[in-house]
């Protein structure tokens, strides 16, 4: 496995990041997850394919994952050797200040976190969305003193408009603050509306592009129309990956069509795609199955021809923005 720099900063990182949103305690809204002894496997293969980078977030199976992730972590390699990230601003307990970027909630969560995790920091911190009823100063400044206390070593931010991505780093670069250095946004075949603003906003900046969802939810790694238990159950998958606008039948049969040509799997042509984009870092794959990491690792080794490139883009149409 490849590594590179997250954006323009020193830190080097596995082209494919690993996403922990799939490990934790089993809820109503994602009763998919896998636990503690079922994830391990995972996490070692990950480890041994040479993947160094894994995310999670504290609002995953309401803390759940963070637990999971940080005593796994611990059995792969010397904590120096991980790269760990995880994100703030999600619903952690019902009433005031239980959610959101304020001062109280930045400087609340990271604690949290690192407990659940069992480190003394993280490696990237991260905004899971914008805030719009927090001021950008006081969300800022927050996450600056958590940097300078050590307790992360970069701070990152995830799905949101551009001119709000552009607002917060204003903010800092104004102040003297630390800025962010990588952006958390969907990218993938069935949904491109990131690369209008974002992705050249991101490219321009030297800003590190972690995709999620590059896989579409799953939509993009089987034939059109297949059903899996995740697809069916979970919530989010029901509202963000359902629609058919875009002409997402005919960009998933592209894909379908390529992989058959190639000999190797959707999620292969799929993934590969996403890794060829300009700006990419590493795109986050969430492992349920040891074949979604194995696909994953072969993809980041695979090479689209131009005309692979434009025969798996040529279908797609705009669709409403999605994933705020």
């Amino acid at each position: 496995m490849r590594t590179i720099r997250l954006g323009h900063t020193g830190l080097e990182v596995s082209r494919i990041c690993f996403g922990c949103m799939s490990f934790g305690k089993v809820t109503e809204e994602r009763p998919w997850v896998l636990g503690l002894d079922e994830a391990r496997p995972m996490f070692q293969a990950a480890w041994d394919a040479g993947i160094n980078f894994f995310d999670t977030a504290n609002v995953y199976a309401q803390g759940t994952s963070e637990e999971i992730t940080g005593a796994l972590i611990k059995e792969l390699a010397p904590r120096e050797q991980i790269v760990l990230a995880t994100k703030v601003f999600g619903r952690m307990r019902p009433g005031p200040n239980g959610q959101g970027l304020s001062r109280k909630a930045i400087l609340g969560e990271i604690d949290n976190s690192l407990r659940r995790l069992g480190t003394d920091y993280v490696d990237l911190y991260q905004i899971h969305r914008f805030d719009p009823f927090t001021p950008v100063e006081e969300t800022m400044e927050a996450l600056h003193d958590v940097v300078r206390a050590g307790k992360a070593r970069y701070i990152g931010a995830s799905s949101m408009w551009a001119w709000q991505f552009a607002k917060l780093q204003q903010a800092a670069q104004s102040n003297g603050w630390t800025r962010f250095v990588s952006m958390q946004d969907q990218i993938n075949l069935t949904y491109r509306e990131e690369e209008r603003e974002m992705v050249p906003l991101c490219i321009d900046q030297g800003i590190a592009l972690l995709p999620w969802s590059p896989l579409g939810g799953g939509k993009l790694t089987r034939p059109w129309g297949t059903q899996t238990k995740r697809a069916s159950t979970d919530r989010y998958n029901k509202t963000m990956y359902e629609q058919t606008e875009g002409n997402a039948q005919a960009v998933v049969e592209a894909v379908e069509a390529v992989a058959k040509a190639r000999g190797v799997s959707m999620a292969q042509i799929a993934m590969s795609w996403v890794l060829h984009k300009k700006g990419v870092t590493a795109p986050i794959v969430g492992i349920s199955k040891l074949s979604h990491l194995q696909d994953a690792v072969a993809a980041e080794e695979l090479t689209l021809s131009g005309d692979e490139i434009a025969r798996l883009e040529a279908p797609y149409r705009p669709i409403a923005v999605t994933g705020f």
